[in-house]
């Protein structure tokens, strides 16, 4: 929620959550590290100064009685890391945890010590020359701690060319020369994931046997300096903490040093302590702390067992709140508890989905607010990221374009094709990068759009209508009622389409994905049959050339109850066409350079279906996993369709298989013979058809509406943290232009694909790169620009020349590529882990939220309403009454209002979202009590400040 300190701008109290991400790492202004205070963004947003991130190194004294020199022994930025010595590496970063005496010691000693605030030293000498001064020390003793601190302190520093490096082996003074960082130190690879304007923090402790009292010395520097080779890395000290005494009985000193540094790697610790101006502020902020340790009791947990770091830190909005009553003054105290009440209030509409009460207001607003960021639309791609975001984006929309085009062509019996579906997608695509409001979105045929093709055909066909011409009708009529839905600012509807609208609609996309695909792989598997041993069939798979120069695949089998061989085409060509005579077989043996036996064929097909499905999902799931370096794990996730696809290739080449291959044509005609490029109004149909196009056009603009603007919304939320904003309008007019266009030429219709859509928005994630050891980069946003879209749908139109590659692709591939799609798809949403939740008992359920605030029972209830509603939309799309299928992707909507009725507005907000006229009544009046997420301290009051952090999961790399 929104609050307001007096001569502040508005601020957001709930931190930031880290999230385990995938995506390339950038470093920039605003990146840096954002552990449990709070981010760069909420610093800006709250008015508070921002502070550096912190590097601990925790140096201990060994060796006494002998030669004493200093070691490294732990280092902080989030997490701990501990120095293995007998293994010679840093442990993994780890959640530190302390002994409550070790505490308490360091408190004691810290009020006995001595307290520098904003120490005015500039070098290490002068800073040993001022903790030296303390009364207890004799001048004896005070010249032998001044020579011991001194001393270069052993660091283990692994280089990237070379061993771990242990220097400084003999203990030396250093001089005023050896003061200066060395070459060493410079090398360090830590030093790349700390972000510019980092602090190091020295803690010193140890025995020292000359010593009859413990010293204790907290120093903050007025300035930050660079202490020499006292860090393993160089840079500018802020804090020095010195813990020294007679030897004892256990490590207690070791201990109080790892304290302070746990201490300093707090940052509300570190927040107050910056500010502090005495030794009681100090204190103060020691016993905050300590009023949040949480303690684990002795016996019940391993003390050497070592805590994971968790992959989304708590909120901390309380301790923020605290951080600004204490900055800001009692003003805030008075206010601060009713705003945090009521921080998890529903934010308000996006200035997109405003209505202007003017015609076609918001499609002028949206062009104003987008001709603004167009320069930079084309400066912001000249980055790398985008060279790989186009690489496979194109992969992923030339499978598209490739499988779609096959099943149109099926659908409409040879009247549209591949040849048309890589036109279609080439130009409507390139024209929707440079016009859209949303270039990100990735234009393509869809599933419920190809239903409604099938159903305008099939209803051509059986009233003897000439389809093109009837679908040139269909598709003027559906851009007027898109340009009509433009004008009325119909688009802020789409505030009604909450998840359960959204997870509906993506779950019927991706079965029709999966479906597809097992559909043409049994296809391929009927049509070659494999046959058993001692099987009276027998058969062969041919490829020749035909008289135009094409291709042509054929299968001659010799059934059981028939004497002669049939020849049968694959339907990859024209169904009229004659095997060619060299495909005669003798005695069940093929004969010919293109004949090869139906076995193989059929056994390899689905070898190659199966392994580059599993391959890609291999592939996508090696960015989470611990193998290999980050930078190869993200170049392998991210280029997993072309590894995919080259695996499949070379498989097939390599072992000589004479599997389907991609068809593409040689030749730029359309693919039904006898027709042009421009299709004619009338054709054979009576002219009283171009009025009555109307009301399946209705139907269809429905569709369109529905599928492009879902796809908007999900595109558009704030997760995702787009900075040049939406243009839902916009996307909309363009829809309609280019249904006039694709109608008039006999293209497919396309509309925005989920899929592929927020697969490109995963491949422009940017994410911090400097990062603490243990924290997983910060989400900065997506790399928002128009020339990753237009260059991919270049390359698509490019690739109609392309055939003499593009032929050798195996057909298999693309459907386990197909089939990768829809699964990765179908598995990212919730509504799928709420179906899992349907067959796992109570106690092996993960810990979801949901399940902390709405009873099982309920959940299941949702997710048979869900469940319910899919299986209705499936059968209504696979039967006559199919026509209706867009009123009953609307009539989700419908579904979803009907359940405020069954749901209480709690369950909803976890399970779902609120519509707007809720959002409004709970703005105006607040979260009732029965209701409230507010009031308690408990953890789940805690989680509920979680912000919702963005996945973009459903990918097709």
């Amino acid at each position: 929620t929104k609050m307001k300190l007096p001569g502040q701008e508005e601020f957001d109290i709930s931190s930031t959550c880290e999230n385990v991400a995938t995506g390339e790492p950038e470093s920039g202004p605003g990146s840096g590290l954002s552990p449990d205070g709070p981010s760069d963004t909420d610093s800006r947003e709250l008015g508070v100064p921002k502070d550096p991130v912190l590097f601990i190194q925790l140096n201990e004294l060994m060796g006494w009685p002998q030669a004493l020199e200093w070691r490294e022994t732990g280092r902080w930025v989030l997490f701990e890391e501990k120095l293995e010595v007998g293994a010679g590496r840093w442990s993994a970063p780890h959640v530190p945890t302390l002994a409550l005496p070790s505490l308490q010691k360091l408190r004691s000693l810290l009020a006995e010590g001595l307290v520098l605030l904003d120490c005015p030293a500039r070098s290490l000498l002068e800073l040993v020359e001022q903790v030296t001064r303390v009364e207890l020390l004799s001048p004896e003793l005070r010249g032998q701690l001044q020579a011991l601190l001194l001393q270069r302190p052993q660091h283990l520093i692994w280089t990237t060319r070379t061993r771990p490096c242990c220097w400084s082996a003999h203990p030396r003074e250093a001089s005023h020369d050896e003061e200066a960082p060395m070459k060493e130190q410079h090398q360090n690879p830590l030093r790349q994931k700390l972000p510019p304007g980092a602090e190091a923090a020295a803690v010193l402790a140890g025995e020292l046997g000359s010593l009859t009292q413990p010293l204790g010395v907290f120093v903050r520097l007025r300035d930050p300096v660079v202490l020499g080779p006292l860090t393993e890395v160089p840079l500018p000290s802020r804090f020095f903490c010195l813990l020294l005494g007679p030897p004892t009985l256990g490590r207690g000193y070791h201990e109080m040093g790892r304290a302070v540094a746990v201490l300093l790697s707090d940052r509300q610790f570190q927040w107050s302590v910056r500010r502090a101006s005495n030794l009681h502020d100090l204190l103060a902020a020691l016993d905050a702390f300590l009023e949040e340790v949480t303690v684990l009791p002795p016996g019940r947990w391993d003390p050497t067992a070592r805590i994971p770091p968790p992959k989304c830190l708590p909120s901390h909005h309380k301790r923020l709140a605290s951080q600004l009553r204490e900055f800001k003054g009692s003003s805030v105290r008075r206010r601060a508890p009713a705003e945090d009440r009521h921080s998890h209030r529903p934010h308000p509409p996006s200035p997109e989905l405003r209505r202007t009460g003017r015609l076609f207001g918001g499609f002028v607003q949206d062009v104003r607010r987008k001709a603004s960021w167009y320069p930079s639309d084309f400066l912001d791609a000249l980055h790398p990221q985008c060279f790989s975001a186009v690489l496979y984006i194109y992969l992923a929309t030339v499978t598209n374009a490739i499988t779609f085009g096959g099943l149109l062509g099926e659908a409409t019996n040879g009247a549209q094709g591949v040849l048309e579906s890589f036109l279609g997608t080439a130009v409507a695509g390139a024209a929707f990068c440079l016009m859209a409001g949303q270039p990100l979105t990735i234009l393509s045929s869809t599933g419920p759009v190809l239903v409604f093709e099938r159903l305008l055909f099939s209803f051509s066909r059986d009233y003897s209508l000439d389809y093109l011409p009837f679908r040139l009708w269909v598709g003027i009529w559906v851009a007027i009622f898109c340009l009509a839905l433009v004008a009325t600012e119909a688009s802020v509807l789409v505030r009604y389409f909450t998840r359960f609208t959204e997870e509906g609609f993506c779950a019927l996309i991706s079965l029709i994905f999966i479906y597809d695909a097992v559909g043409k792989m049994l296809s391929l598997t009927r049509a070659y049959p494999i046959q058993r041993p001692g099987s009276p069939t027998y058969g062969c798979f041919c490829q020749f050339p035909d008289p135009q120069g094409n291709e042509s695949q054929w299968i001659r089998t010799k059934p059981k109850d028939r004497d002669d061989i049939l020849s049968v085409d694959l339907g990859l060509v024209n169904a009229s066409l004659l095997p060619p005579p060299e495909c005669a077989q003798r005695g069940g043996r093929p004969r010919g350079p293109g004949c090869h036996t139906v076995p193989d064929i059929a056994f390899f097909s689905v070898l190659l279906f199966l392994t580059s499905f599993l391959f890609a999902m291999a592939l996508k799931h090696v960015k989470s996993s611990r193998f290999f370096p980050s930078v190869m794990r993200k170049m392998l996730s991210d280029f997993s369709s072309v590894l995919a696809i080259l695996l499949g290739c070379g498989l097939d080449a390599f072992l000589g298989l004479a599997t389907p291959k991609l068809m593409v044509p040689r030749e730029f005609k359309p693919t039904l013979p006898g027709r042009g490029w421009l299709v004619s109004p009338f054709g054979a149909n009576p002219w009283w058809l171009s009025v009555a196009a109307a009301l399946p056009a209705l139907l269809l603009s429905i569709l369109i509406f529905m599928d492009q603007q879902i796809t908007a919304v999900i595109l558009n939320r704030a997760k995702y943290r787009l900075q040049k904003g939406a243009g839902f309008h916009l996307d909309l007019f363009c829809v309609a232009v280019l249904m006039l266009l694709t109608s008039a030429l006999g293209l497919p219709w396309y509309v925005s694909a989920t899929v592929i859509s927020l697969a490109h928005m995963d491949s422009l994630r940017r994410e911090s790169r400097a990062c603490a050891p243990g924290e997983p980069p910060s989400f900065l946003g997506i790399r928002e620009q128009r020339l990753t879209g237009l260059v991919v749908f270049i390359l698509t139109g490019i690739s109609i020349f392309l055939a003499p590659v593009l032929k050798f692709i195996p057909m298999p591939v693309l459907y386990g590529l197909f089939l990768y799609m829809g699964v990765a798809a179908i598995s990212s949403i919730q509504f799928t882990k709420r179906v899992q939740l349907l067959l796992m008992p109570a106690k092996y359920q993960p810990d979801l939220l949901l399940l902390r605030h709405v009873p099982l029972n309920r959940i299941h209830l949702f997710t048979g309403i869900q469940l319910a509603c899919l299986g209705l939309l499936w059968i209504i799309k696979s039967t006559p009454a199919a026509i209706i299928f867009p009123l009953m992707l609307l009539g989700l909507v419908g579904v979803r209002k009907a359940m405020e009725w069954v749901f209480s507005p709690q369950e909803l907000l976890w399970l779902d979202e609120l519509m707007p006229e809720k959002e409004r009544n709970i703005s105006e009046k607040g979260l009732e009590p029965e209701y409230s997420f507010s009031g308690s301290d408990s953890e789940d009051s805690e989680l509920m400040y979680q912000p919702k952090s963005p996945e973009i999961n459903i990918s097709v790399n």
